[in-house]
C-alpha cells in the first residue's frame, strides 16, 4: 500500500494559515481574548516542529542521541508542569526544587510504561521508534501532573479551612489532604478516560490517523492506537497519584498547611 502522507507545498501552507486565521478569529469574536495567544501558538508549534523535525533527521539514527532527546523532553514537561501546577514563573525563588519535583510524577509515570513496552519487543529498540512513543507518553504524563496539581492548588485555596479542620481532628497532613483534596485530583483522569472510552466511536487520535497516512492496514492503526491509549492510561493514572502524594506531603504545592 503507498503512502498517503500530507503533501508538503503550498497548498499545505494555505491550510495551515487558513486554520490559524479560524481559530483567532473564534477566540476574538467569542470575546474570550484568546486570538493574540492562538496566533503565537501557531507560530510556536511551527518554528518548534520545523526545528525538531530537522533534529530528529539526526537524532533517530542513534540510540544515545535518541535517549537524551528523551531526557530534554522530560526536562521541558517538568518546566512546563511545575508552572502549571504551582502558578509560580520560572524565574521566582526556588523553581529549581519545583521543576526537580514536577519532574518526578513526568518520570514515575511515563518510565515504567516505556520500559514495559520496549522490554515487550511491542516496539522496536529504535531511534525511530523510541523517540515519538517516550513522547507521547511524556506529554501525557506531563498533562496529568500540570492538570493534577492545578486543580489541587485551586481546591486548596477554597477547602483550606477543611484541611486545617482535619489536621485538628489528628490528621496526619497526608491523610488530611487525601481525605479533602483526592477526589479534586481525579478530576485530571477525565480527558484520557473519555478518549479511551470513546475511541472509534467520536474520534480518530493521532496514532491510528499517522498510521495510516504513512500506509499501515487500519487493523495496524488499531492495534497502534490500542497500545498508545492503554500506555497513557497508565502513565497519566500514575503521574496523577504520584502529584498527589507529593502534594500531600507538601513537596509540590508549597502553601499546605501542616
Amino acid at each position: 500500500m503507498g503512502t498517503s502522507a500530507v503533501d508538503l507545498g503550498p497548498r499545505l501552507a494555505v491550510a495551515l494559515a487558513a486554520l490559524t486565521v479560524l481559530a483567532a478569529a473564534a477566540g476574538r469574536l467569542s470575546g474570550l481574548g484568546q486570538d493574540r495567544p492562538v496566533a503565537v501558538a501557531a507560530v510556536r508549534a511551527t518554528v518548534q516542529l520545523a526545528a525538531v523535525s530537522a533534529v530528529l533527521l539526526v537524532v533517530v539514527r542513534s540510540l544515545v542521541l535518541s535517549a537524551l532527546f528523551v531526557l530534554l523532553m522530560v526536562g521541558v514537561a517538568a518546566v512546563t508542569a511545575a508552572g502549571r501546577a504551582t502558578g509560580l514563573a520560572l524565574r521566582s525563588a526556588g523553581a529549581a526544587r519545583r521543576v526537580g519535583t514536577a519532574a518526578v510524577p513526568v518520570l514515575v509515570g511515563a518510565v515504567p510504561v516505556v520500559g514495559l513496552v520496549l522490554a515487550g519487543g511491542t516496539v522496536p529498540l529504535r531511534g525511530e521508534a523510541v523517540v515519538p512513543v517516550a513522547g507521547i507518553l511524556v506529554g501525557g504524563a506531563m498533562t496529568a501532573t500540570s492538570l493534577a496539581g492545578r486543580r489541587l492548588r485551586e481546591e486548596l485555596a477554597v477547602r483550606r479551612g477543611e484541611v486545617e479542620a482535619a489536621l485538628a481532628l489528628g490528621l496526619v497532613r497526608r491523610d488530611a489532604v487525601h481525605e479533602v483534596l483526592r477526589p479534586a485530583a481525579a478530576t485530571a483522569l477525565v480527558p484520557p478516560l473519555d478518549q479511551t472510552r470513546t475511541v472509534g466511536l467520536v474520534t480518530l487520535p493521532g496514532a491510528f490517523v499517522g498510521v495510516l497516512l504513512g500506509g499501515g492496514t487500519p487493523v495496524q492503526a488499531g492495534a497502534t492506537q490500542l497500545l498508545v491509549l492503554l500506555g497513557l492510561l497508565a502513565a497519566q493514572v500514575t503521574a496523577v497519584w504520584t502529584t498527589v502524594e507529593l502534594a500531600a506531603r507538601g513537596r509540590l504545592l508549597p502553601d499546605v498547611p501542616r
